[in-house]
Protein backbone atom coordinates (compact mmCIF):
# COMPACT_ATOMS: atom_id res chain seq x y z
CA UNK A 1 0.00 0.00 0.00
CA UNK A 2 1.64 3.46 -1.04
CA UNK A 3 1.08 5.70 2.17
CA UNK A 4 2.26 8.49 -0.68
CA UNK A 5 -1.85 8.85 -1.74
CA UNK A 6 -4.26 10.08 0.33
CA UNK A 7 -8.09 7.83 0.22
CA UNK A 8 -9.09 11.54 -1.36
CA UNK A 9 -7.16 10.73 -4.25
CA UNK A 10 -9.66 7.28 -4.47
CA UNK A 11 -10.46 8.69 -8.11
CA UNK A 12 -6.92 10.15 -9.01
CA UNK A 13 -5.00 7.53 -10.61
CA UNK A 14 -6.84 6.65 -13.15
CA UNK A 15 -8.96 8.65 -15.01
CA UNK A 16 -12.08 7.50 -17.30
CA UNK A 17 -9.76 4.40 -17.94
CA UNK A 18 -12.48 2.19 -17.22
CA UNK A 19 -11.00 0.69 -13.54
CA UNK A 20 -14.43 -0.63 -11.47
CA UNK A 21 -15.02 1.04 -8.63
CA UNK A 22 -13.29 0.80 -4.63
CA UNK A 23 -11.27 -2.05 -6.44
CA UNK A 24 -8.21 0.36 -6.42
CA UNK A 25 -7.67 0.99 -2.82
CA UNK A 26 -6.46 4.21 -2.65
CA UNK A 27 -5.70 4.45 -6.36
CA UNK A 28 -7.85 4.16 -8.41
CA UNK A 29 -11.66 5.99 -10.02
CA UNK A 30 -14.57 3.90 -10.19
CA UNK A 31 -15.11 2.45 -13.96
CA UNK A 32 -18.60 3.47 -14.95
CA UNK A 33 -19.84 1.40 -17.14
CA UNK A 34 -17.45 -1.77 -17.17
CA UNK A 35 -18.32 -5.49 -17.09
CA UNK A 36 -18.11 -6.84 -13.43
CA UNK A 37 -16.79 -10.43 -13.36
CA UNK A 38 -19.56 -13.26 -12.18
CA UNK A 39 -19.84 -13.84 -8.83
CA UNK A 40 -18.97 -17.02 -7.50
CA UNK A 41 -20.74 -20.02 -8.87
CA UNK A 42 -20.33 -22.36 -6.35
CA UNK A 43 -22.58 -22.79 -3.50
CA UNK A 44 -23.46 -20.28 -1.22
CA UNK A 45 -22.56 -20.49 2.76
CA UNK A 46 -24.76 -18.61 5.21
CA UNK A 47 -22.31 -15.99 7.01
CA UNK A 48 -19.93 -16.49 9.77
CA UNK A 49 -16.97 -15.25 11.54
CA UNK A 50 -13.89 -15.71 10.58
CA UNK A 51 -11.21 -14.15 12.65
CA UNK A 52 -11.85 -11.54 14.77
CA UNK A 53 -9.38 -8.82 15.85
CA UNK A 54 -9.08 -7.18 19.29
CA UNK A 55 -13.16 -8.76 19.86
CA UNK A 56 -14.18 -6.88 16.57
CA UNK A 57 -15.35 -9.62 13.95
CA UNK A 58 -14.35 -10.02 9.91
CA UNK A 59 -16.90 -11.79 8.34
CA UNK A 60 -17.22 -14.01 5.51
CA UNK A 61 -18.85 -12.11 3.14
CA UNK A 62 -16.53 -9.29 4.44
CA UNK A 63 -13.61 -11.72 2.91
CA UNK A 64 -15.93 -12.52 -0.43
CA UNK A 65 -16.52 -9.04 -0.77
CA UNK A 66 -13.03 -7.75 -0.57
CA UNK A 67 -11.81 -10.77 -3.09
CA UNK A 68 -14.24 -9.56 -5.51
CA UNK A 69 -13.08 -6.30 -5.87
CA UNK A 70 -9.77 -7.49 -6.18
CA UNK A 71 -10.56 -10.00 -8.64
CA UNK A 72 -11.82 -7.18 -10.92
CA UNK A 73 -8.79 -5.26 -10.55
CA UNK A 74 -6.31 -7.68 -11.47
CA UNK A 75 -8.83 -8.78 -14.48
CA UNK A 76 -8.71 -5.15 -15.58
CA UNK A 77 -4.98 -5.00 -15.24
CA UNK A 78 -5.05 -8.36 -17.41
CA UNK A 79 -3.13 -10.30 -14.67
CA UNK A 80 -3.12 -13.50 -13.59
CA UNK A 81 -5.75 -14.71 -11.16
CA UNK A 82 -3.74 -16.27 -7.80
CA UNK A 83 -5.53 -19.70 -6.50
CA UNK A 84 -8.82 -18.85 -4.68
CA UNK A 85 -7.72 -20.06 -1.61
CA UNK A 86 -4.49 -18.52 -1.49
CA UNK A 87 -6.49 -14.90 -2.58
CA UNK A 88 -8.47 -15.21 0.52
CA UNK A 89 -5.97 -15.99 2.78
CA UNK A 90 -4.14 -12.76 1.69
CA UNK A 91 -7.49 -10.82 1.61
CA UNK A 92 -8.46 -11.81 5.18
CA UNK A 93 -4.67 -10.77 6.94
CA UNK A 94 -5.35 -7.37 4.81
CA UNK A 95 -9.03 -7.10 6.56
CA UNK A 96 -6.85 -8.00 10.13
CA UNK A 97 -4.57 -4.68 9.33
CA UNK A 98 -6.93 -2.91 8.37
CA UNK A 99 -9.36 -3.30 11.23
CA UNK A 100 -6.63 -3.05 13.32
CA UNK A 101 -5.22 0.34 12.35
CA UNK A 102 -8.81 1.74 12.33
CA UNK A 103 -9.04 0.59 15.62
CA UNK A 104 -6.39 2.99 16.58
CA UNK A 105 -7.95 5.59 14.63
CA UNK A 106 -11.85 6.06 16.08
CA UNK A 107 -9.49 5.27 19.86
CA UNK A 108 -6.78 8.60 19.23
CA UNK A 109 -9.47 10.67 18.05
CA UNK A 110 -9.00 10.68 14.23
CA UNK A 111 -12.49 11.83 12.75
CA UNK A 112 -14.07 12.09 9.70
CA UNK A 113 -17.25 13.85 9.03
CA UNK A 114 -19.64 13.63 6.02
CA UNK A 115 -18.63 17.18 4.11
CA UNK A 116 -15.38 15.20 3.76
CA UNK A 117 -16.46 12.22 2.47
CA UNK A 118 -19.02 14.30 0.26
CA UNK A 119 -15.73 15.88 -0.90
CA UNK A 120 -14.43 12.97 -1.75
CA UNK A 121 -17.40 12.03 -3.43
CA UNK A 122 -17.62 14.62 -5.52
CA UNK A 123 -13.76 14.62 -6.86
CA UNK A 124 -14.72 11.20 -7.97
CA UNK A 125 -17.60 12.15 -9.94
CA UNK A 126 -15.83 15.19 -11.31
CA UNK A 127 -12.77 13.38 -12.75
CA UNK A 128 -15.48 10.85 -14.58
CA UNK A 129 -16.62 14.06 -16.23
CA UNK A 130 -20.03 13.66 -14.11
CA UNK A 131 -22.20 15.03 -10.99
CA UNK A 132 -22.29 13.18 -7.86
CA UNK A 133 -26.36 11.68 -8.65
CA UNK A 134 -25.58 10.74 -11.90
CA UNK A 135 -22.14 9.07 -10.38
CA UNK A 136 -24.34 7.38 -7.44
CA UNK A 137 -26.44 6.31 -10.09
CA UNK A 138 -24.23 4.24 -12.50
CA UNK A 139 -23.02 2.55 -9.32
CA UNK A 140 -26.16 1.44 -8.68
CA UNK A 141 -26.42 0.13 -11.73
CA UNK A 142 -23.64 -1.87 -11.45
CA UNK A 143 -24.33 -3.37 -7.87
CA UNK A 144 -22.53 -1.40 -6.29
CA UNK A 145 -24.11 -0.21 -2.65
CA UNK A 146 -23.64 3.34 -2.46
CA UNK A 147 -23.93 3.54 1.15
CA UNK A 148 -21.16 0.82 1.43
CA UNK A 149 -18.64 2.93 -0.83
CA UNK A 150 -18.60 6.12 1.69
CA UNK A 151 -18.23 4.13 4.63
CA UNK A 152 -14.83 2.41 2.69
CA UNK A 153 -14.40 6.11 1.32
CA UNK A 154 -14.90 7.31 4.79
CA UNK A 155 -12.88 4.80 6.07
CA UNK A 156 -9.68 4.62 3.75
CA UNK A 157 -9.75 8.64 4.91
CA UNK A 158 -9.35 7.76 8.53
CA UNK A 159 -6.26 5.26 7.76
CA UNK A 160 -4.37 8.24 5.91
CA UNK A 161 -5.29 10.63 8.47
CA UNK A 162 -3.65 8.26 10.96
CA UNK A 163 -0.54 7.17 9.17
CA UNK A 164 0.49 10.59 7.92
CA UNK A 165 0.10 11.59 11.81
CA UNK A 166 2.10 8.51 13.00
CA UNK A 167 4.97 8.94 10.03
CA UNK A 168 5.54 12.28 9.59
CA UNK A 169 7.42 12.04 12.66
CA UNK A 170 9.55 9.09 11.28
CA UNK A 171 10.84 10.57 8.37
CA UNK A 172 14.24 12.58 7.93
CA UNK A 173 15.49 13.07 4.43
CA UNK A 174 19.27 14.04 4.47
CA UNK A 175 21.72 15.54 1.05
CA UNK A 176 23.26 12.04 1.38
CA UNK A 177 20.05 10.53 0.28
CA UNK A 178 19.22 12.75 -2.23
CA UNK A 179 22.99 12.42 -3.59
CA UNK A 180 22.57 8.68 -3.53
CA UNK A 181 19.41 8.57 -4.59
CA UNK A 182 20.06 10.56 -8.19
CA UNK A 183 23.25 8.23 -8.64
CA UNK A 184 21.00 5.45 -8.95
CA UNK A 185 18.94 7.23 -11.77
CA UNK A 186 21.76 7.94 -13.67
CA UNK A 187 23.04 4.59 -13.84
CA UNK A 188 19.73 3.08 -14.93
CA UNK A 189 19.52 0.98 -11.03
CA UNK A 190 16.01 1.13 -9.62
CA UNK A 191 14.82 3.58 -12.30
CA UNK A 192 11.85 5.17 -10.24
CA UNK A 193 8.56 5.28 -12.27
CA UNK A 194 7.99 8.52 -10.88
CA UNK A 195 10.44 10.12 -12.75
CA UNK A 196 9.11 9.13 -16.11
CA UNK A 197 5.84 11.49 -16.74
CA UNK A 198 3.35 10.74 -19.32
CA UNK A 199 0.77 12.03 -21.14
CA UNK A 200 -1.53 9.67 -22.77
CA UNK A 201 -5.09 9.74 -25.01
CA UNK A 202 -7.07 7.34 -24.86
CA UNK A 203 -9.87 5.17 -26.72
CA UNK A 204 -11.71 2.42 -25.35
CA UNK A 205 -13.85 0.17 -27.09
CA UNK A 206 -15.92 -1.13 -24.39
CA UNK A 207 -17.36 -5.08 -23.75
CA UNK A 208 -20.41 -5.82 -21.97
CA UNK A 209 -20.24 -7.79 -18.68
CA UNK A 210 -19.80 -11.65 -20.04
CA UNK A 211 -19.48 -10.66 -23.56
CA UNK A 212 -20.16 -13.69 -26.24
CA UNK A 213 -17.60 -14.33 -28.64
CA UNK A 214 -19.59 -12.29 -31.91
CA UNK A 215 -19.51 -9.12 -29.12
CA UNK A 216 -15.54 -10.02 -28.53
CA UNK A 217 -15.04 -10.04 -32.03
CA UNK A 218 -17.59 -7.06 -32.91
CA UNK A 219 -15.36 -4.74 -30.81
CA UNK A 220 -11.83 -6.32 -31.71
CA UNK A 221 -12.21 -4.97 -35.34
CA UNK A 222 -13.69 -1.99 -34.44
CA UNK A 223 -11.07 -1.30 -32.50
CA UNK A 224 -8.43 -1.96 -34.77
CA UNK A 225 -10.35 0.09 -37.86
CA UNK A 226 -9.74 2.54 -35.23
CA UNK A 227 -6.35 2.01 -34.24
CA UNK A 228 -5.18 1.89 -38.38
CA UNK A 229 -7.28 5.22 -38.84
CA UNK A 230 -4.87 6.60 -36.08
CA UNK A 231 -1.92 5.39 -36.88
CA UNK A 232 -2.70 6.84 -40.75
CA UNK A 233 -2.81 10.20 -39.23
CA UNK A 234 -6.11 11.29 -38.64
CA UNK A 235 -6.77 13.28 -35.64
CA UNK A 236 -6.78 11.03 -32.13
CA UNK A 237 -9.16 13.39 -30.51
CA UNK A 238 -11.22 13.76 -32.91
CA UNK A 239 -11.67 9.96 -32.59
CA UNK A 240 -11.93 9.48 -29.62
CA UNK A 241 -14.93 12.03 -29.26
CA UNK A 242 -16.72 10.57 -32.02
CA UNK A 243 -15.95 6.56 -30.96
CA UNK A 244 -14.34 6.02 -27.63
CA UNK A 245 -16.48 4.52 -24.75
CA UNK A 246 -14.05 5.74 -21.95
CA UNK A 247 -16.13 8.37 -19.76
CA UNK A 248 -15.64 11.98 -20.38
CA UNK A 249 -14.31 10.74 -23.88
CA UNK A 250 -16.50 13.55 -25.54
CA UNK A 251 -15.28 16.12 -23.64
CA UNK A 252 -11.75 15.42 -23.17
CA UNK A 253 -10.79 13.97 -26.34
CA UNK A 254 -9.67 11.44 -25.04
CA UNK A 255 -7.01 12.69 -22.95
CA UNK A 256 -5.74 11.48 -20.22
CA UNK A 257 -3.55 14.27 -18.87
CA UNK A 258 0.01 14.56 -17.39
CA UNK A 259 0.60 11.82 -15.09
CA UNK A 260 3.94 10.11 -13.67
CA UNK A 261 3.95 5.88 -14.45
CA UNK A 262 3.43 4.92 -11.38
CA UNK A 263 -0.27 6.37 -11.70
CA UNK A 264 -1.20 4.82 -15.25
CA UNK A 265 -2.21 0.97 -14.90
CA UNK A 266 0.89 -0.82 -15.91
CA UNK A 267 -1.58 -2.22 -19.46
CA UNK A 268 -1.05 1.27 -21.03
CA UNK A 269 2.93 2.01 -19.22
CA UNK A 270 4.24 -1.37 -20.62
CA UNK A 271 1.92 -0.46 -24.46
CA UNK A 272 3.79 2.56 -24.73
CA UNK A 273 7.51 2.09 -23.11
CA UNK A 274 8.96 1.85 -26.58
CA UNK A 275 6.77 4.42 -27.92
CA UNK A 276 7.94 7.53 -28.99
CA UNK A 277 5.87 10.97 -28.75
CA UNK A 278 3.20 10.56 -31.19
CA UNK A 279 3.46 6.98 -31.21
CA UNK A 280 -0.07 5.29 -31.11
CA UNK A 281 -0.28 1.55 -29.71
CA UNK A 282 -1.11 -1.76 -31.14
CA UNK A 283 -4.57 -2.44 -29.49
CA UNK A 284 -4.47 -3.51 -25.95
CA UNK A 285 -7.09 -6.14 -24.44
CA UNK A 286 -8.60 -5.84 -20.75
CA UNK A 287 -11.72 -6.85 -19.02
CA UNK A 288 -13.13 -3.84 -19.88
CA UNK A 289 -13.09 -3.61 -23.57
CA UNK A 290 -10.13 -3.10 -26.64
CA UNK A 291 -7.84 0.09 -25.93
CA UNK A 292 -5.70 2.46 -28.71
CA UNK A 293 -3.17 4.69 -26.58
CA UNK A 294 -1.47 7.50 -28.02
CA UNK A 295 1.52 9.16 -26.47
CA UNK A 296 1.70 12.70 -26.32
CA UNK A 297 3.93 13.82 -23.65
CA UNK A 298 6.55 11.75 -22.91
CA UNK A 299 9.21 13.86 -20.49
CA UNK A 300 11.71 12.48 -17.20
CA UNK A 301 11.35 13.89 -14.00
CA UNK A 302 14.02 15.23 -11.95
CA UNK A 303 16.92 15.42 -14.22
CA UNK A 304 18.87 18.82 -14.93
CA UNK A 305 17.63 20.45 -17.54
CA UNK A 306 14.46 18.79 -17.89
CA UNK A 307 11.53 20.49 -19.19
CA UNK A 308 8.24 20.29 -16.89
CA UNK A 309 4.93 21.93 -16.47
CA UNK A 310 4.93 24.65 -13.54
CA UNK A 311 1.85 26.41 -11.93
CA UNK A 312 1.94 29.62 -9.83
CA UNK A 313 -0.56 29.11 -6.93
CA UNK A 314 -2.03 31.09 -3.98
CA UNK A 315 -3.86 29.83 -1.16
CA UNK A 316 -5.18 30.10 2.08
CA UNK A 317 -4.76 27.79 4.58
CA UNK A 318 -6.91 27.75 7.90
CA UNK A 319 -5.54 24.98 10.15
CA UNK A 320 -8.77 22.85 12.09
CA UNK A 321 -8.87 23.48 16.14
CA UNK A 322 -11.44 23.13 19.46
CA UNK A 323 -12.45 26.19 18.42
CA UNK A 324 -12.68 26.24 14.66
CA UNK A 325 -13.51 22.77 13.23
CA UNK A 326 -12.84 20.71 9.86
CA UNK A 327 -16.49 21.69 8.93
CA UNK A 328 -16.21 25.22 10.05
CA UNK A 329 -12.64 25.71 8.49
CA UNK A 330 -14.20 24.29 5.14
CA UNK A 331 -17.93 26.69 5.45
CA UNK A 332 -15.25 29.66 6.11
CA UNK A 333 -13.29 28.98 3.10
CA UNK A 334 -16.69 28.45 1.19
CA UNK A 335 -17.62 31.94 1.80
CA UNK A 336 -14.31 33.10 1.42
CA UNK A 337 -14.75 31.75 -2.63
CA UNK A 338 -18.38 32.87 -2.69
CA UNK A 339 -17.02 36.25 -2.21
CA UNK A 340 -14.38 36.81 -4.04
CA UNK A 341 -15.81 35.04 -6.90
CA UNK A 342 -18.71 38.00 -6.39
CA UNK A 343 -16.16 40.55 -6.53
CA UNK A 344 -16.97 41.51 -2.99
CA UNK A 345 -13.61 40.40 -1.55
CA UNK A 346 -9.29 40.32 -2.38
CA UNK A 347 -8.00 37.25 -2.24
CA UNK A 348 -4.61 38.34 -1.39
CA UNK A 349 -6.16 40.21 1.17
CA UNK A 350 -7.97 37.21 2.74
CA UNK A 351 -4.97 34.99 2.67
CA UNK A 352 -2.70 38.36 4.94
CA UNK A 353 -5.81 38.55 7.24
CA UNK A 354 -6.07 34.61 7.48
CA UNK A 355 -3.67 32.10 6.02
CA UNK A 356 -1.99 30.23 8.79
CA UNK A 357 1.39 29.69 7.28
CA UNK A 358 4.35 31.86 6.18
CA UNK A 359 2.93 32.93 2.60
CA UNK A 360 0.23 34.90 4.33
CA UNK A 361 2.88 37.95 4.32
CA UNK A 362 3.02 37.61 0.05
CA UNK A 363 -0.91 37.14 0.13
CA UNK A 364 -1.13 33.24 -0.20
CA UNK A 365 1.57 33.20 -3.05
CA UNK A 366 3.58 29.87 -3.03
CA UNK A 367 5.28 30.75 -6.31
CA UNK A 368 6.23 28.49 -9.14
CA UNK A 369 6.40 24.98 -8.34
CA UNK A 370 7.22 21.82 -10.34
CA UNK A 371 5.36 18.43 -10.14
CA UNK A 372 5.57 16.65 -6.68
CA UNK A 373 6.12 19.56 -4.99
CA UNK A 374 3.08 19.47 -2.96
CA UNK A 375 1.01 16.75 -1.06
CA UNK A 376 -0.75 14.46 -3.68
CA UNK A 377 -3.96 15.95 -2.90
CA UNK A 378 -3.37 19.31 -3.39
CA UNK A 379 -1.63 18.63 -6.14
CA UNK A 380 -4.42 16.87 -7.80
CA UNK A 381 -6.85 20.10 -7.38
CA UNK A 382 -4.61 22.42 -8.49
CA UNK A 383 -3.43 20.31 -11.84
CA UNK A 384 -7.59 20.15 -12.18
CA UNK A 385 -7.62 24.08 -12.41
CA UNK A 386 -7.60 26.77 -15.02
CA UNK A 387 -5.53 29.87 -14.90
CA UNK A 388 -7.51 32.43 -12.38
CA UNK A 389 -10.03 29.82 -11.26
CA UNK A 390 -10.43 28.76 -7.57
CA UNK A 391 -11.16 25.32 -6.24
CA UNK A 392 -13.82 24.22 -3.52
CA UNK A 393 -11.76 24.03 -0.31
CA UNK A 394 -9.62 20.77 0.03
CA UNK A 395 -8.81 19.36 3.12
CA UNK A 396 -5.06 17.42 3.25
CA UNK A 397 -2.64 16.70 6.27
CA UNK A 398 -1.94 20.67 6.64
CA UNK A 399 -5.67 21.39 7.31
CA UNK A 400 -7.94 23.48 4.89
CA UNK A 401 -7.17 25.26 1.64
CA UNK A 402 -8.55 27.34 -1.01
CA UNK A 403 -6.45 27.32 -4.45
CA UNK A 404 -5.86 29.70 -7.19
CA UNK A 405 -4.42 29.01 -9.46
CA UNK A 406 -2.34 32.19 -11.40
CA UNK A 407 -0.67 30.45 -14.46
CA UNK A 408 1.20 27.59 -15.57
CA UNK A 409 4.53 27.88 -17.74
CA UNK A 410 6.81 25.33 -19.39
CA UNK A 411 10.29 25.40 -17.74
CA UNK A 412 13.78 23.78 -17.48
CA UNK A 413 14.33 22.32 -13.87
CA UNK A 414 17.42 23.92 -12.67
CA UNK A 415 19.79 22.77 -10.11
CA UNK A 416 18.08 23.34 -7.05
CA UNK A 417 14.61 22.54 -8.57
CA UNK A 418 16.31 19.08 -9.08
CA UNK A 419 16.73 18.32 -5.94
CA UNK A 420 13.95 19.52 -4.54
CA UNK A 421 11.79 17.25 -6.28
CA UNK A 422 14.04 14.33 -5.40
CA UNK A 423 13.84 15.33 -1.97
CA UNK A 424 10.47 15.14 -2.12
CA UNK A 425 10.31 11.57 -4.05
CA UNK A 426 12.90 10.02 -1.52
CA UNK A 427 10.62 11.11 0.83
CA UNK A 428 7.61 9.54 -0.38
CA UNK A 429 9.52 6.44 -0.53
CA UNK A 430 10.88 6.41 3.28
CA UNK A 431 7.07 7.04 3.94
CA UNK A 432 6.25 3.58 2.32
CA UNK A 433 8.76 1.64 4.11
CA UNK A 434 7.82 3.55 7.14
CA UNK A 435 4.52 2.58 6.86
CA UNK A 436 5.42 -1.00 6.32
CA UNK A 437 7.28 -1.32 9.79
CA UNK A 438 4.40 0.93 11.25
CA UNK A 439 1.89 -1.49 9.80
CA UNK A 440 3.51 -4.60 11.30
CA UNK A 441 3.96 -2.56 15.25
CA UNK A 442 0.11 -2.39 14.90
CA UNK A 443 -0.88 -5.65 13.46
CA UNK A 444 2.01 -7.20 16.21
CA UNK A 445 -0.43 -5.52 19.08
CA UNK A 446 -3.31 -6.57 18.00
CA UNK A 447 -5.34 -9.79 19.51
CA UNK A 448 -6.56 -11.71 16.15
CA UNK A 449 -8.28 -14.96 17.01
CA UNK A 450 -8.98 -16.93 13.73
CA UNK A 451 -12.28 -18.83 13.07
CA UNK A 452 -13.27 -20.37 10.77
CA UNK A 453 -11.61 -20.38 7.02
CA UNK A 454 -13.47 -17.84 4.57
CA UNK A 455 -14.72 -19.85 1.73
Amino acid sequence: MNSRFLALAFAAAVLALGLPAAAQGLRASPQLGAPRPAPDSGPRSADFIVAVVNSEPITNNEVRARMLRYEQQLAQQGAALPPRAQLAREVLERLITEKAQLQVARETGVRVDDALVDQAEQNIARQNGIGPTELRRRMAAEGIDVAQFREDLRNQIMLQRLRDRELEQRVKVTDLDVEQYLREQESGVGADPALTELNLAHILVALPGNPTPAQVTQAEAKARQLAQRARNGEDFGKLARENSDAAGAAQNSGVIGARTADRLPPLFVDATQALQVGGVTDVIRSAAGFHIVKVLEKRRLGMAGATVTQSHARHILLRPTAQLPEAAARQKLADFKRRIDAGQADFAQLARENSQDASARSGGDLGWSSPGMFVPEFEEVLNALAPGQIADPVVTRFGVHLIQLLERREAKLSPREQREVVRNLVRERKLDEAYVRWAQEVRGRAYVEYREPPQ
